[in-house]
């Protein structure tokens, strides 16, 4: 293969995504912006190799994307590993998310959940526990979504199965919701 048929793999990825989902994401980057002004907190959790990204997604709400402006409320719930080990050790890896929603999150936060895989017991777990706390949810995932609507608030998804083009769609979709938050936010 071509060198070039990556990136032209990778924005059509981005390209057929946004075709279908153009409108889910603006009410998802409304909910994050309602939610950050009304100081409630983005609580984002990701299996695997993912976890950096929910760090990365974290650290841009935290720090700053672009814009230099007030820090706002967001967790990664995959950097503690004090809790991590702790709760995996005595309890199991299941309980590992649901035990921080738990204790962090409350009504009107926003759960976020970004994979590639469908079975992860501790995210199933997670998200009940945040709907039994009325927080918002959302899954990023990729083609056909799985069973999880029924859990869900709201999903966005990628309409493809091959995972680096669909985490880099995911990478997108999370800047986007960066700079759009600040853009409305921050810039006036």
């Amino acid at each position: 293969m071509e060198l070039k048929n990556y990136f032209v793999e990778s924005a059509e990825t981005k390209k057929n995504f946004i075709e279908q989902n153009a409108e889910k994401l603006e009410k998802i980057v409304g909910l994050v912006i309602n939610a950050l002004e009304n100081w409630n907190k983005l609580l984002i959790a990701w299996n695997g190799w993912s976890a950096a990204d929910a760090q990365h997604w974290a650290a841009e709400l935290i720090w700053r994307y672009k814009l230099e402006r007030r820090s706002l409320p967001a967790i990664a719930l995959t950097t503690d590993t004090s809790i991590l080990t702790a709760i995996w050790n005595d309890y199991g890896y299941d309980v590992v998310f649901e035990k921080q929603v738990e204790g962090l999150g409350q009504e009107w936060d926003i759960f976020i959940w970004i994979s590639t895989s469908w079975n992860s017991e501790n995210i199933i777990k997670a998200i009940k526990k945040a709907k039994e706390k009325w927080l918002i949810t959302i899954w990023l995932t990729w083609k056909d979504g799985w069973k999880m609507d029924e859990l869900l608030d709201y999903n966005l998804i990628v309409p493809s199965y091959n995972t680096p083009r669909v985490q880099e769609c995911h990478m997108t979709i999370y800047h986007t919701i960066c700079e759009e938050m600040e853009n409305r936010m921050f810039s006036k």
